[in-house]
Order: structure tokens, then sequence, then C-alpha cells
């Protein structure tokens, strides 16, 4: 990594570096993600990456970047293309994500000075966003290496921020963290049934043990 990447490197937005958990929403449709963000931020949850998956997200998105703007960062997740990126940034989104690694990607969301968290498995994928700028990198699909992987990258990379994604539950959060991650991204595990009518006040009560665990306490 060199001096100058360094210092152009976006850094992740306090509250979702502060937090570590970002809660990945994938809804059916993009009007279901207030009655859960709601919940989800009321339980101390401070990041939501909403996906493009998700059909009308984009159409969203302004709206709920100012509902909850001050109490959570709405991210945009499952990025793949410029134009998707180009409308992250002009809707003033705090950081995006994208599943795969992509120079283009990285170099055009650094130039605009967007926080970038892309997605690879191999040190070689890792490093590659990292050394472009990223500002962290998301180990995906996390389900298919232990926590430690965390640490053996920081050997080699001793600076890498690390975010590891896909199937991560609550004992994969604390040892994640644990490991020197700097956050986990959590779907499922979490979310549950929320988006299709599940209980909210059981996703109240599995948020705050996740965000516990972030926290560094127990749960």
């Amino acid at each position: 990594m060199t001096g100058d990447t360094a210092a152009s490197r976006p850094s992740l937005p306090p509250l979702t570096r502060d937090g570590r958990l970002v809660i990945v929403a994938r809804a059916q449709r993009a009007e279901d993600y207030d009655r859960v963000i709601d919940v989800l931020v009321d339980a101390g949850v401070r990041s939501v990456e909403v996906t493009l998956t998700t059909p009308g997200t984009f159409d969203r998105l302004p709206e709920l970047i100012e509902r909850y703007r001050g109490a959570a960062d709405i991210g945009v997740g499952t990025v793949t293309d410029i134009d998707q990126l180009q409308r992250a940034i002009d809707a003033g989104a705090p950081y995006v994500v994208t599943p795969v690694t992509s120079a283009g990607l990285v170099d055009h969301a650094v130039a605009a000075g967007l926080p970038i968290v892309p997605g690879g498995l191999t040190p070689t994928e890792l490093f590659a966003s990292w050394s472009r700028g990223a500002a962290a990198v998301k180990v995906f699909p996390a389900g298919q290496v232990s926590p430690g992987y965390a640490k053996d990258l920081r050997g080699p990379f001793p600076d890498i921020q690390v975010v590891p994604s896909g199937g991560v539950d609550l004992e994969g959060t604390r040892a994640w963290l644990a490991a020197g991650a700097v956050a986990v991204s959590v779907g499922g595990p979490l979310l549950g049934d929320a988006f299709v009518g599940g209980d909210l006040g059981a996703l109240r009560e599995r948020t705050r043990r996740f965000v516990a665990v972030c926290a560094g306490g127990s749960a």
C-alpha cells in the first residue's frame, strides 16, 4: 500500500465503524424497509445496507437516508456496475458495498470520496481492492472460511480492514470480531422472517443480542 493510497482512502462513516454491525436488508419490496429498519435502529443498529436486488431501492433511497439521518447510515449494497455506483453517489449514500472485486468500481468510488466495501474471498482479491483504496474489504461468502481467516490476512496485510458477510450468526459475530474484523455484515441470521410478516418483537430481541456482542458485551 502506498502513502498516496492511504491518504486518499475514504473511511467507513463513524456510525458504521463504531457500531461494528451492518445489517443487510434484502427485502421483497422497497416499501417494506421502514417497518423493519425502524425496529433495527430502535434496538441499536447504526448501519443498514439496502440492496439493489430489492425492486425500488433507488426510488426510496433519498427518503431512507433522510429518515434515519444521524441515527443510522443507510448504505447501498449489491452494487455491480458504474451506473449503479454513480446513482448511489448522487443520492448521497454514506457507503456502498459490492459482492465482487472490481478495480473500476473501487477507483470510481475513491475518486468520488465515497467509502466502498468490495467483496472477495482470496488474499489476492481482497488485497487488490484494499490496495486501491477500499474503506474495508468484504470476505464473501464468509461461511466458506473460519473467523481465523481475519487474523491470517493481517499477517501479510497488517492494516487490512475486514468485514465478513454471508451466513454470519451470533456466535460467528463474536468470533470474527475477536479475530480482528472491523465489523460484521449480517442478514438472515438476525432478520429471520421479518420482511415476510414475522414477529417484530422477536426481531427486536435478536437485534439487541447482536448489538450487545458488537458493543463488547455478552448475549
